[in-house]
């Protein structure tokens, strides 16, 4: 286990009003795309082009939260399941495209994840170790190297671009199916911050998606906002 946490969690990462504007947005959706919310991503450069969602001011907020000397742009999209019916396994983010293409993998500088809500389980885990396909949902082997943060409102979480991670179920433990008892959404809005754009990545005012999201200019809350305290988490991985 590595005596590092891989994981950063800032604890009221955006301004209050933005936060309110955008979990309300996101809960406005209702079902739409819901089965296809982690295939729908939407580029967003950081070269001075104004926000066309809400996502996109909250990106321009949290860009003091991190680290990183230089990003080029954030993919981002939405999170949405319940975590009785965990939709993605163990993985790690790449260019997808470019790997179909070219068999390379290139990783985000960094990932992230902003949490909207509170929900029964649902709690993100990550490590250093590798995904294994013959495990329940990918899981690596060694789960007492796992980083976990549990969902809270306005909570977000950091973490390398290249490291695995997956959601444990409503009940804390790793996806096996579906559980019998159905768990409220969890909402989330992932973001990978990245050094080079990832190939066939669309801009958001390019897709006719999420008509909740948009703005109709920029958000001033996204502006000025000082960079929030940020703090390694660790949890064990038994409970």
């Amino acid at each position: 286990m590595s005596s590092t946490p891989l994981v950063r969690v800032v604890e009221g990462a955006l301004p209050a009003s933005l936060f309110a504007r955008l979990a309300r947005a996101v809960r406005a959706l209702g079902s739409e795309n819901l089965r296809n919310t982690y295939q729908t991503t939407f580029w967003f450069p950081l070269d001075g082009t104004p926000p066309t969602a809400l996502p996109e001011a909250a990106v321009l907020a949290l860009r003091p939260a991190l680290p990183l000397r230089r990003v080029v742009g954030v993919e981002w999209w939405l999170s949405r399941m319940r975590p009785s019916d965990v939709q993605v396994d163990f993985h790690r983010d790449r260019d997808e495209a470019l790997v179909r293409r070219t068999g390379e993998e290139r990783h985000p500088a960094m990932g992230s994840v902003l949490f909207l809500n509170r929900c029964r389980g649902g709690l993100l885990a990550v490590t250093e170790q590798p995904a294994n396909d013959a495990n329940p949902a990918c899981a690596p082997d060694d789960l007492s190297t796992l980083d976990l943060v549990r969902p809270r409102p306005n909570r977000l979480a950091l973490f390398p671009g290249d490291a695995t991670h997956g959601v444990l179920d409503a009940n804390g433990d790793v996806p096996r199916g579906r559980l019998p008892t159905p768990a409220p959404l969890r909402l989330a809005l992932v973001m990978n911050w990245w050094d080079r754009r990832p190939a066939e990545v669309p801009a958001f005012a390019a897709r006719r998606r999420y008509a909740a999201l948009r703005l109709a200019k920029p958000a001033p809350e996204a502006r000025g906002h000082p960079a929030p305290r940020a703090s390694p988490r660790r949890q064990p991985a038994s409970r």
